[in-house]
């Protein structure tokens, strides 16, 4: 069992070696509290909340904030469900999700 598992994790590794990374860039607005982003980076990335709050602070001093690097279409995906998340629900206001794009990781867009 070991070595089938050994063995897919290599085959992985080829498969998206050699493929160009993408960030998933989550942008500010004033609809979302902290809390939101913290929760929707917990469920849609795995972040823990101590690195959910850090970035929601940076996206909010800063206007964007990248949450993930990856292939392009786990980028794709990704900021796919950011957009799909739903609205806040502790700001009565907020009529829908946030917004985030996709660039290529090493800076040209």
């Amino acid at each position: 069992m070991t070595s089938t598992i050994t063995r897919s994790l290599e085959k992985k590794k080829q498969e998206t070696k050699g493929l160009p990374p993408y960030n998933v860039v989550l942008l500010d607005d004033d609809e979302h509290s902290f809390e939101y982003v913290i929760h929707m980076l917990q469920k849609l990335f795995g972040h823990p909340p101590e690195k959910g709050y850090r970035m929601a602070i940076e996206v909010h001093t800063s206007g964007r904030v990248v949450v993930a690097t990856t292939n392009l279409e786990q980028a794709e995906l990704k900021r796919d469900q950011i957009h799909a998340f739903g609205p806040d629900p502790f700001i009565p206001r907020c009529k829908g999700s946030m917004s985030a794009t996709i660039e290529p990781a090493d800076g040209r867009s």
